[in-house]
């Protein structure tokens, strides 16, 4: 479910793999019309598991539900022509390029000679232009160092991308606010966005990076524990296994309240001279505190756990799969209403999220399933390029274009 916020933007995307295409589908869910140029019979990401029986990227289809998909030859001089004039089309709200293809035929300058105002968002991996991926840079931020146990000889790897998803919603904001300034100046801007950057910045606003420039020192791995305040898994007595943070005041005082341990608290604070109403001392008596939770936790099944902390109002939450959460957790389902049931070729029908914004008084708009290749070519050449019949039926003739797939098997070429 989308809503209309952006409608009549049009941005041409040329992407691959996640910060690109996940930025282009949040732009999507707010209404612009996003358009992904894709090689015929597909490019480097199309083929990406996990895949359909019918062999369609449950990947790919993912990031580009609600966009509009216009296949041609880009290894020719005639493709390249024409997606440089989809990008520099003179229609007020177009005139914006999102990729993460750093090439000499999409460059900002040689698109702005043709269209004043152009804005190009350009995602690298380095500021200077070098390769890099999520995995390439999550390894020089030190947190594998510090993740589930992790050391330097060591490291641990999260399985999100999150430098890549947090890159997507930059570049996102990034476009709308060269969008927001150029209906006000007139003028377009050259964007440039480095995966590195992103997530050392986000390091730099976390205090991460002042922690080893003033304080001189690393951040240990802590396991599971909440670094900096009290929070840790615990395992029930029916083998399931829970997360409990108690991070604010509030939270610390629940979580107390419902596994009765206010006499312990005295006794581990009168122990150790630690205030526990504090998060710092808290922290530091984490591994009596998780004694003593580890214990309660253990002589109960999950079903009375989630009874008491439900009325005590802790925070907590259940460990699952992903397939127990889809089959289990009603806020992964329809009854969530960011969530819809969507049918999509090659893929059949399977739960879907649009936007996780809520805006009151706004009504959400359909989730549109991810277009096959070129579904959208005639209609996009007509009416962004203005071509007519004979023309479009020219490029489709020598090549340069292709229409939607019959089959959606991926035919995945490099």
């Amino acid at each position: 479910m989308t809503y209309g916020l952006l409608e009549g933007l049009r941005i041409i995307e040329s992407s691959a793999f996640i910060a690109a295409p996940l930025a282009g589908l949040t732009l999507a869910e707010f209404g612009a019309d996003v358009i992904r140029v894709d090689m015929i019979g597909g490019g480097i990401d199309y083929g990406r598991v996990p895949l359909a029986p019918s062999r369609r990227s449950l990947y790919w289809t993912g990031l580009n539900k609600g966009k509009r998909s216009i296949a041609i030859d880009l290894r020719r001089p005639e493709g390249r022509e024409l997606v440089q004039a989809l990008a520099t089309a003179p229609d007020e709200d177009g005139g914006v390029l999102l990729t993460n293809i750093a090439t000499s035929w999409l460059a900002h300058d040689l698109l702005a000679s043709r269209r004043r105002d152009m804005i190009t968002c350009l995602i690298q991996g380095n500021g200077d232009g070098s390769s890099a991926v999520d995995y390439t840079v999550n390894c020089a931020t030190g947190y594998p160092a510090m993740t589930g146990g992790g050391s330097v000889n060591a490291p641990v790897n999260h399985v999100l991308p999150a430098w890549d998803v947090a890159c997507a919603y930059q570049a996102a904001f990034s476009v709308l606010a060269a969008a927001g300034a150029r209906r006000r100046t007139g003028d377009g801007a050259e964007l440039r966005l480095a995966l590195s950057d992103v997530a050392f910045s986000v390091l730099a606003h976390l205090g991460a990076t002042a922690e080893a420039e003033v304080l001189g020192q690393e951040r240990p791995s802590v396991g599971n524990h909440i670094y900096g305040a009290f929070g840790l898994d615990f395992g029930t007595a029916d083998g399931k296994r829970i997360m409990v943070a108690a991070i604010s005041f509030g939270q610390w005082k629940a979580l107390v309240a419902a596994c009765g341990m206010e006499r312990d608290v005295e006794r581990i604070e009168r122990a150790h001279g630690l205030d526990l109403r504090n998060e710092v001392d808290r922290y530091e008596a984490r591994e009596e505190i998780a004694a003593i939770v580890r214990a309660w936790c253990e002589r109960r099944p999950l079903a009375e756990i989630d009874a008491v902390f439900e009325r005590f109002g802790v925070c907590a939450g259940q460990y699952r799969t992903v397939r127990e959460l889809v089959e289990s957790d009603p806020r992964v389902s329809v009854k969530n209403p960011v969530f819809e049931r969507i049918d999509t070729p090659g893929v059949g029908k399977h739960l879907a999220a649009g936007t996780p914004l809520r805006i009151s008084g706004v009504a959400r708009t359909p989730v549109r399933p991810a277009p096959l290749l070129g579904q959208d070519t005639d209609e996009i050449l007509a009416n962004v390029l203005r071509l007519d019949s004979p023309a479009i039926g020219k490029l489709h003739d020598e090549g340069i274009v292709a229409g939607a797939d019959k089959d959606p098997t991926v035919t995945h070429r490099n």
